[in-house]
């Protein structure tokens, strides 16, 4: 494929000039079309979700297109629409990346064989894109943040071309960002990021959360003024600025919005181009410098990095396989990502709110200690190499401990930090040591019960799919992690007695005390469950096998 002729086709076969071929946007309409048609027949369940969640999508954004025309001459609206548009830009540009799955024909690389021109192609391809529910809210969103704005004739003439920029701008940023990562989207790395994405999403939500009780206030737009006076010359925002400008007599201004828009468009369009031709001419060597890598890794024979930090014998080799799991595996990589970012963020939004504690800390301790359940799960079929190696308790103990050491060696640090991040921003210091040993505490008790939730309700991991738990053991996956964190909780008593008896009695000089004691019970308490455990592992390794291989 080329810039200027067909690909792979010469002589008498070579396919018709672009004057004779039929227009291949039709093609890819009625393509997009018959690709969501059959999608839906897959099954009812998934055109019954498909409905629902263009219902609910449909009225999430009537709802905000009849605020914003309530709005309408309010002081401060254009900031307010201005964010708006700029946040939709953001999510058109990174739903691709999350969801790369989303849309069949995000992936040119399938008509990389078929002789089709560039500038062709592209047309028909942004045609199709406008196709959906995605577009459909874009186009909803944009008109009612121009009648927001829009005071007169002028301004209404220059919506209209604002609205029809936006559109464009989004779904081609969207096109171009697909294109230019899609041998990221479909590699490993890709649908990693792809798992990541629901952590992002939490993360955005919280963000808007904060945002959204802000607005909340009394004159709550006026925090939006500093964010719009910027995002107010960023393609697409800066073309609904101009509607605003237009009804005030700026034209100036709203010319110079809308060109920035059309400039945005037209470089987009330029790059989309650029990527599509490199993508659909150049060799994929991605595998071969993969194969480089992987030898030049392996010439050498000393070890390096983490694996020359571990212990030798059973206990490092089980230590660095876990966290390979948890760094390679996309099933153990979201569940890391997501309990070392809700356990960070849940403080983070505490304090961003005004009313945080550093007993939010907690939930740091809280989610990474839930990874040790179902240590089992994660191995899935190819526990049975686990259990070959297990003939006695005293080898189930090595292995329970070796991951419990691996997980130990994330957990500690990131529970110090945490804790230490809480008591200096939330205050006050004074509770650090009191907080710092009851999360130590919390830590190895639900590691002790993990490790005997291991042993006892095992399950399997599905390796595709978002599902987390195999078909009919969702009971078992509930029960486990429940009752095993009231367990850990009950494990705790004695520690929260000692702690509320000292608040209670005034002696707070002595509440230093329940950092050494808090991590000496921790360890204790782990070792405790790991003990426990380790027979019933060795007796029961033929139904961990099965529980841990039905996926």
């Amino acid at each position: 494929m080329s810039t200027e002729s067909p690909v792979a086709t010469t002589g008498p076969d070579a396919a018709p000039s672009s004057s004779s071929s039929p227009s291949l946007t039709g093609v890819f309409v009625r393509l997009k079309l018959s690709l969501l048609r059959n999608g839906l027949r897959q099954s009812t369940g998934r055109a019954l979700a498909y409905i629902a969640s263009v219902v609910v999508g449909l009225l999430f954004t009537a709802g905000v297109v009849l605020g914003l025309i309530a709005l309408r001459g309010t002081a401060h609206v254009g900031a307010l629409v201005v964010l708006l548009t700029g946040i939709l830009t953001l999510g058109w540009a990174v739903m691709p990346l999350f969801f790369p799955t989303g849309d069949e024909t995000l992936d040119p690389t399938r008509l990389v064989m078929l002789p089709l021109r560039p500038r062709p192609l592209i047309v028909s391809l942004l045609v199709a894109s406008l196709v959906g529910i995605g577009p459909v809210v874009t186009l909803a969103l944009a008109a009612g943040s121009v009648i927001a704005v829009a005071d007169g004739p002028a301004a209404a003439a220059v919506g209209v071309v604002a609205v029809v920029l936006v559109v464009l701008v989004c779904v081609s940023l969207a096109r171009a960002v697909a294109t230019a990562s899609v041998r990221l989207l479909t590699s490993r790395r890709g649908r990693d990021l792809a798992v990541l994405g629901g952590l992002f999403i939490a993360i955005g939500a919280q963000g808007i959360n904060i945002v959204a009780q802000k607005l909340g206030r009394p004159d709550g737009l006026s925090v939006l003024e500093p964010v719009g006076e910027v995002l107010r010359w960023v393609p697409p925002a800066s073309a609904v600025s101009a509607v605003e400008d237009a009804g005030h007599g700026a034209y100036g201004r709203a010319l110079a919005g809308l060109a920035l828009a059309a400039l945005a468009l037209v470089l987009l369009l330029w790059w989309w181009q650029r990527t599509l031709t490199t993508l659909m001419t150049a060799p994929d060597s991605s595998t071969l410098q993969a194969v480089e890598k992987d030898s030049a890794r392996r010439a050498g024979t000393q070890q390096r990095g983490l694996e020359g930090l571990l212990p030798d014998g059973r206990t490092g080799a089980v230590m660095l396989r876990t966290l390979r799991y948890a760094w390679r595996d996309p099933k153990s990589k979201m569940a890391w990502a997501t309990a070392l970012g809700v356990g960070l963020l849940l403080p983070a939004v505490s304090a961003a709110q005004g009313n945080g504690s550093i007993y939010t800390s907690f939930s740091a301790s809280a989610l990474l200690g839930s990874q040790m359940y179902n240590q089992f799960g994660q191995d899935t079929s190819a526990f049975w190499m686990v259990a070959s190696t297990i003939a006695t308790p005293r080898d189930a103990y090595r292995e329970l401990r070796a991951r419990a050491c691996a997980l130990t060696l994330v957990a500690v640090p990131y529970v110090t930090l945490v804790v230490a991040g809480a008591a200096a921003v939330i205050g006050p210091w004074s509770d650090f040591a009191e907080v710092y040993g009851l999360s130590l505490a919390v830590l190895g008790a639900l590691m002790a019960t993990g490790a005997l939730s291991s042993a006892v309700f095992p399950y399997s991991i599905p390796s595709e799919g978002n599902k987390n738990v195999a078909p009919g053991q969702a009971a078992i996956a509930w029960f486990s992690l429940f009752g095993g964190v009231l367990v850990g909780a009950v494990l705790c008593a004695p520690l929260l007695g000692l702690t509320i008896w000292l608040h209670v009695a005034g002696l707070h000089a002595l509440l230093w005390v329940l950092l050494p004691v808090g991590a000496v019970y921790g360890v204790g308490i782990a070792e405790l469950g790991l003990r426990v455990a380790a027979p019933r592992v060795a007796r029961r390794l033929p139904e961990i096998l099965v529980a841990v291989s039905k996926a």
